[in-house]
């Protein structure tokens, strides 16, 4: 059967240029069972979807997390427009399948990991398998009734996963993994891998719909076979690894880093896209990661003051911070910093608490968002409850927006705006910051991009 897998792209996230690697998972699995697959990538693609359509698929997939839900929806409108099967999935379908199914132009819903899902869907399609018997699937009733199957358990010998179909998505035109690592070489032939799925940590503001709340770990081997495969045959010149906590086993970690080493894979450079849990580390640890290729790590800072932090579930200390970018440092990495303003609890006092640590720590990179209340996480549930939800629709969920998505007593949107272009200001705009970029080769070489990010941070 030939089978379309299509990520789309919204106006809220034109600077999303990374890799869809969930796509590529499903890609893998059903090329693995036999089947003709293509990958359509909105944010990349030069061709009209229409064109794509038309040369004829008897099951289109589309993956959708809450922002993307709407352009998902009129994807599955241009398919089912030619007849085709369609079935979503991905974090928000996950969430509310309901709401997707009451869509004419939805057929099926793919909830939580969907490898072995999606390929018994085409099963199904070839007159082998019937709806009811698929895990994980949520479908309607000839009366439009929806049906939702039982859960799919989580997967847990993700050493038996192909690696994803990379040769299906076109590479070159990626550049670089971002917004969310800004890769270390804008012309970089980059890739992703994720070594493990799924995070045990409860923080209120995240959603872990599809992965879960179970750790689930890549053996060393399987891990380094993929690298290898990334380096040699597909020629990666970058590598972002993407796991919410790569390093929950530290000694783990550490059998990766020495695995690169040995077989002389350390010679492409490589980056925490995530943030690394600041306490499931040590020493040694960033040293070996330096070593092995590793030239920039990213830290879940989120807040400055401890109060916040214990709030928000977060589970680790300032001091535990401090003792992070202090290692990392000392190992010669860059480091970057992911800051988060305005959650529950928070004054002018404790977002002033993030914007003094963050220049304390002064980290590469640092990234500050406003807080965003996605569905099925505990911040939501919080703001439905005690606040005032600001965004009017779900493109307004997006989480590098410039505008606050909720107000909760004194946390006004004006207050976390302000100190939002404040910590922005404050930490990019520092004279030593200033005269280091300014001196900096590499600025000048990718001047266009830091003058178009001044204008974004400074609010013109």
């Amino acid at each position: 059967m030939r089978v379309l897998l299509v990520s789309p792209k919204s106006s809220a996230w034109t600077s999303r240029r990374h890799l869809p690697l969930g796509l590529g998972y499903l890609a893998a699995a059903l090329e693995q069972a036999g089947h003709v697959v293509a990958i359509y990538d909105a944010t990349v693609e030069d061709e009209p979807l229409d064109a794509v359509l038309d040369q004829g698929f008897d099951l289109v997939g589309v993956s959708a997390v809450t922002p993307l839900i709407y352009e998902a929806w009129d994807v599955a409108a241009q398919a089912k427009a030619r007849g085709t099967i369609t079935i979503l999935g991905g974090p928000h379908l996950t969430l509310m399948p309901d709401e997707s199914l009451a869509q004419p132009q939805v057929d099926l819903v793919a909830r939580g990991e969907a490898e072995d899902t999606i390929v018994e869907v085409v099963e199904h399609l070839a007159g082998q398998r019937d709806l009811s018997g698929i895990l994980g699937l949520s479908y309607k009733q000839a009366d439009g009734t929806a049906v939702h199957n039982p859960q799919r358990p989580l997967r847990k010998d993700l050493d038996n996963l192909p690696f994803p179909a990379h040769h299906l998505f076109k590479i070159e035109r990626y550049a670089n993994l971002q917004p969310l690592t800004d890769g270390l070489d804008p012309h970089a032939r980059a890739f992703s891998i994720i070594t493990s799925r799924g995070c045990p940590y409860q923080c209120i503001y995240c959603s872990k719909a599809v992965t879960g709340n179970t750790w689930r770990p890549r053996s060393p081997e399987n891990v380094v076979a993929e690298w290898r495969w990334l380096v040699q045959d597909l020629h990666a010149t970058e590598i972002g690894v993407t796991d919410d906590v790569m390093t929950l086993n530290v000694d783990r970690a550490k059998d990766i880093c020495r695995r690169l080493i040995a077989e002389g894979l350390n010679t492409v450079p490589w980056i925490t896209v995530h943030g690394m849990r600041v306490n499931n580390a040590d020493a040694e640890l960033f040293q070996l990661m330096k070593q092995a290729g590793c030239k920039r790590v990213g830290f879940g800072v989120e807040s400055g003051n401890q109060h916040v932090l214990d709030y928000m579930k977060k589970r680790q200390t300032i001091d535990e911070v401090r003792q992070a970018f202090q290692w990392a440092k000392a190992a010669g990495l860059q480091t970057m910093g992911f800051f988060i303003l305005g959650l529950p609890t928070e004054t002018e006092s404790t977002m002033e608490d993030t914007i003094r640590l963050a220049l304390e720590l002064d980290p590469d990179l640092g990234n500050f968002m406003m807080a965003a209340p996605f569905p099925g996480t505990e911040l939501y549930d919080i703001v439905q409850r005690e606040g005032r939800l600001l965004d009017h629709s779900w493109t307004d969920a997006a989480i590098h927006d410039e505008r606050a998505h909720y107000e909760m007593g004194d946390l006004t949107a004006e207050l976390v705006e302000r100190k939002w272009h404040q910590a922005y200001r404050r930490f990019y705009m520092r004279p030593s910051r200033v005269w280091r970029k300014a001196t900096s080769l590499e600025t000048w070489r990718h001047l266009p991009r830091y003058v178009t990010d001044v204008r974004r941070f400074l609010g013109f």
